[in-house]
């Protein structure tokens, strides 16, 4: 177990940035902040009470006994290889998609997982305690000592296995990242006609109030595609004809919605 814990944060972004500020309000003091730009280090470090930024992962002289890394996924194996820690302290990814074994280089140190499930913006508000964290460790003790923390800035905590972990970021790339980026592509139909995206939000609003409430978001599906109206859906494929990469996800977003009424059918 550890003792007085204190945190230091590889990387300065924005899951960092929420769960730096979340962790010391909780009372766990973050005493470093790594980014390999060193302003952005200081940027972080200057809203936590006593952390030094820098922009060396040499930690083994570090008072910090609990590390997270806060790096795009891609660059989390090199990290790995250049961080150096002290012995008995333990490190746990906040990557949604990266299994626990990518932190095999560390070889003497504890090891975890401590993913946020939720879409971070510095300056975006959240309240972290409605934010669900997924847990794993490499061992029972380890597991314990993250949960307890966990349980300190979160009302929901579970144990996620890397699979289990995988399959929720995928699943939340088709919930958050997917349907942000179809409401982009409808604001920039409606901007090309000179017509306000805010005539669209009460829509969007009811539509996903109905999916939370409903057992199955697809009970609540509407549109052409559901009532198979092939009129009115080959009239919006004709508007989109010098769109080529609209009218492929439209078409594509249409089939599925197609068979997968057919397959609740059968």
């Amino acid at each position: 177990m550890l003792h007085n814990i204190k945190i230091a944060f590889i990387g300065s972004g924005n899951v960092a940035w929420h769960l730096s500020k979340a962790l010391e309000n909780a009372g766990y003091p973050v005493v470093g902040i790594f980014s390999r730009t060193k302003k952005n280090a200081e940027k972080l470090a200057s809203k936590m009470y006593n952390a030094a930024p820098t922009d060396q992962l040499d930690f083994s002289e570090s008072n910090a006994n609990l590390f997270f890394i806060c790096v795009h996924d891609d660059s989390i194996s090199q990290v790995c290889y250049d961080l150096k820690l002290p012995e008995n302290s333990i490190v746990v990814l906040t990557s949604g998609s990266q299994p626990i074994e990518i932190l095999k280089s560390q070889q003497t140190i504890k090891k975890g997982v401590f993913y946020p499930l939720q879409t971070f913006t510095k300056d975006t508000f959240l309240n972290i305690d409605e934010v669900p964290f997924c847990i794993e460790a490499e061992n029972e003790n380890t597991e314990h000592e993250l949960v307890k923390i966990a349980q300190k800035i979160s009302k929901t905590v579970y144990l996620v296995s890397s699979f289990e972990r995988q399959i929720l970021h995928i699943s939340a790339v088709f919930a958050c990242n997917f349907t942000n980026h179809l409401l982009a592509l409808s604001k920039e139909i409606l901007d090309r006609e000179k017509l306000e995206f805010d005539l669209l939000k009460p829509l969007i609003y009811q539509t996903f109030k109905k999916a939370f409430e409903a057992i199955d978001p697809f009970e609540v599906q509407t549109g052409p595609a559901i009532r198979k109206d092939f009129i009115m859906m080959n009239k919006h494929l004709e508007y989109l004809k010098n769109d080529i990469l609209k009218k492929e996800i439209y078409q594509v977003i249409s089939d599925s919605i197609i068979e997968t009424g057919l397959k609740l059918k059968n």
